[in-house]
C-alpha cells in the first residue's frame, strides 16, 4: 500500500514510526540530519510539466498532509508558462488523491505555494525569482532545493544560473535531476563535468525513481542481515539471476518522446543496472551512502561493454485478435517515424569478472506492451546434484517483487500430502499486503524527496556510477544506431520476441512452467 493508495487502513502508528525515524539518532551522521524547525524552499523548476503535475506536486502534497515535511517548508514553481498557482493546483487534482476529510488541509497546502513566470535563459529573471526567496527566509537559517523537472537540453543554462543567482546564503543548497543524464558516455560525461564545475557531489541528488521502491531498498537488509543468504549467494550456488521490468501497455501516443531514447536507456541502463549492482556487490564496510556506492561502482568495473550477440532486442506490433490499444503496434503510433528501429524490448546478458560472479549470466530484460505488468529480480540456484527422485526436482528460487504488491518468496520443492511419495514446487512466503496489513509505506518519490531534506545520498546515483554505467551500454546503443538494426517484431500482450527464450537457455536460465505463485489473501 503506498501514499497513492492511501485509505483509512493505513496506520497513524506507521506514519508515527516514520515520523519517529527521521528524529532518530541513526539519521545524524556524516552530514545526514532532518532539519525540522528551520524554513526550507522546495522549488520546482518546469512546474507546468507533466513531471510535475503528475509526480512532484501530488507527492509533496502527501508529504505535506501526513506530517512529514519541516513545518517551515514553502514550495515554489518557476515555468515560462504565464499561470498563477491557481492554474497549477487545477491541473494537478486529477493526481492528487485527496479525501474530502483532507480538504481543509488541501487547502492550505496550496496557500503555502508561489510562482514565477520566468525565462529560462535569462540571468535576470533568475535574479528576481532569488529576491522572491530571500524576501520569505526569515531567521538566520534557511535552506534551498531546486528540482530540475526539465528537459536535458536547458539543463547547463539553468544550472549556471542556479549557480550564479539562487545559491542560498543561509544554509545549504541541493540540486535534484532528473534522467535522463545524457544519452552516451560522451554526453554523459559532459554534462556530469559541466555539473561538477557549478556544485560539490554533496550537492547534487540525481533521481531514479527505482532506489526508492520499498523491496530495492530491502536488498541491503536481505543480502546482508540474514545468515541463510550470504553462505550461498555466489556462483557455486547461484545459476542466473534475472531482473525483469514488464509494462503490459505500449507507447500511448507519447512514442514521440520515448523514440529518443527507447527501452535501454529509458529503463535498462538506470533502472536494471542500479538493482543488478545491489544484488550484486560486496558487503560494503557501513551502512554510509559512499561505503554503499562505492562496492556498487566495484562491480559495474568488472563488467565489459555489451556485444550484439549478448541482446535480443523487440518492437511490438498490433494483434489483430486484441482490443483497442492492442491493435496498434509501435509504428502505428503517429508520433513516431514510420522507419524507426528504436526497441521496445530488450534483453542483455551481462557477466561480473570477480571471484564471486565469475560465469553467473546477470540477465536484464524490460520491454513495453507485453503480457503483464511486473518488476521482479529472480535468483536461480544450481540443479542438485546427486538427485535420487528420478528427475522430479525443479530448481530453487528466490524471487524479490518489486510491483506489482511487493513480495519476496523462496521456491523449494516438499512433498505432496499422502501416501506416496510424490513431490510439488511451494513458496516460503512474505507478501507484504499480508504481513504488514497496516503499515502505510511511502511512495518512492516520497521516500527521496525526504531522503534530499534529510541530505542522505544512499539511494541516489554518484557520477562515477553513471560513467561505468554508460561505459557498459554505449558501445552497443551507437551501433544500434549506426548500423540500424532492426528489432524483432512481438505480438502486443506476448511475452517478447522467441528468440529472448532462446538467449535464456542458453544463459542458464531453466524455465519449468509447473510452479505459479499464489498471492496470498489480505
Amino acid at each position: 500500500m503506498n501514499c497513492e493508495l492511501y485509505t483509512d487502513n493505513c496506520s497513524k502508528e506507521s506514519l508515527t514510526l516514520i515520523r519517529n525515524s527521521l528524529h532518530s539518532s541513526d539519521m545524524d551522521h556524516d552530514g545526514t540530519h532532518f532539519d525540522e524547525s528551520y524554513p526550507h524552499i522546495f522549488s520546482i523548476f518546469g512546474a507546468s510539466g507533466d513531471l510535475a503535475t503528475k509526480k512532484i506536486y501530488p507527492t509533496l502534497w502527501w508529504l505535506y498532509r501526513d506530517n512529514l515535511l519541516p513545518t517551515r517548508t514553502l514550495f515554489y514553481g518557476y515555468a515560462r508558462s504565464k499561470i498563477d498557482v491557481e492554474k497549477i493546483a487545477e491541473k494537478c487534482r486529477a493526481y492528487m488523491n485527496v479525501r474530502p476529510q483532507d480538504e481543509e488541509l488541501y487547502s492550505k497546502f496550496w496557500k503555502r505555494n508561489y510562482y514565477f513566470a520566468g525565462n529560462y535563459d535569462s540571468r535576470q529573471d533568475f535574479e528576481n525569482f532569488n529576491t522572491q526567496l530571500t524576501h520569505q527566509e526569515t531567521g538566520s537559517t534557511a535552506n534551498r532545493i531546486f528540482y530540475l523537472a526539465l528537459p536535458p537540453s536547458i539543463f547547463e543554462e539553468v544550472t549556471i544560473h542556479i549557480r550564479n543567482a539562487c545559491i542560498g546564503q543561509k544554509g545549504w543548497t541541493r540540486i535534484i535531476v532528473e534522467k535522463p543524464f545524457g544519452r552516451d558516455a560522451e554526453s554523459s560525461q559532459k554534462l556530469s563535468d559541466h555539473m561538477a564545475s557549478l556544485f560539490q557531489e554533496s550537492q547534487l541528488y540525481r533521481i531514479d525513481h527505482y532506489l526508492g521502491k520499498e523491496m530495492v531498498q530491502n536488498l541491503m537488509t536481505l543480502r546482508f542481515g540474514n545468515r541463510i543468504f550470504s553462505p550461498t549467494w555466489n556462483r557455486e550456488n547461484i545459476a542466473c539471476i534475472q531482473i525483469t521490468f514488464k509494462e503490459p501497455f505500449g507507447t500511448q501516443g507519447r512514442g514521440g518522446y520515448f523514440d529518443e531514447f527507447g527501452i535501454i536507456r529509458d529503463v535498462m541502463q538506470n533502472h536494471l543496472l542500479q538493482i543488478l549492482s545491489l544484488v550484486a556487490m560486496e558487503k560494503p564496510t557501513s551502512c554510509h551512502p559512499d561505503d554503499i556506492r562505492n562496492e556498487k561502482v566495484k562491480v559495474l568495473k568488472g563488467i565489459k561493454p555489451l556485444e550484439e550477440s549478448d541482446v535480443v532486442l523487440g518492437q511490438y506490433v498490433g494483434n489483430p485478435d486484441g482490443e483497442g490499444d492492442a491493435k496498434y503496434g509501435y509504428l502505428d503510433d503517429e508520433t513516431v517515424p514510420k522507419d524507426s528501429v528504436t526497441p521496445t524490448y530488450a534483453m542483455a546478458v551481462l557477466n561480473i569478472r570477480n571471484e564471486r560472479w565469475d560465469g553467473v549470466p546477470f540477465i536484464l530484460r524490460c520491454g513495453k506492451a507485453l503480457n503483464e505488468r511486473k518488476a521482479e529480480v529472480r535468483i536461480q540456484y544450481h540443479d542438485v546434484p546427486g538427485d535420487i527422485f528420478e528427475g522430479k526436482l525443479k530448481r530453487n528460487e528466490l524471487v524479490i517483487r518489486v510491483q506489482p504488491g511487493e513480495a519476496l518468496y523462496i521456491k523449494l520443492m516438499t512433498k505432496t500430502p499422502g501416501m506416496t511419495f510424490d513431490m510439488e514446487e511451494t513458496e516460503l512466503d512474505l507478501t507484504y499486503g499480508s504481513r504488514y496489513k497496516d503499515v502505510k509505506m511511502p511512495d518512492a518519490y516520497e521516500r527521496l524527496i525526504l531522503d534530499v531534506f534529510c541530505g542522505s545520498q544512499m539511494h541516489f546515483v554518484r557520477s562515477d556510477e553513471l560513467h561505468e554505467a554508460w561505459r557498459i551500454f554505449t558501445p552497443l546503443l551507437h551501433r544500434i544506431e549506426k548500423n540500424k538494426l532492426k528489432p524483432i517484431s512481438y505480438r502486443y500482450g506476448s511475452r517478447g520476441p522467441k528468440e529472448a527464450d532462446e538467449l535464456l537457455k542458453r544463459s542458464n536460465f531453466v524455465y519449468s512452467g509447473s510452479y505459479k505463485w499464489v498471492k496470498p489473501t489480505a
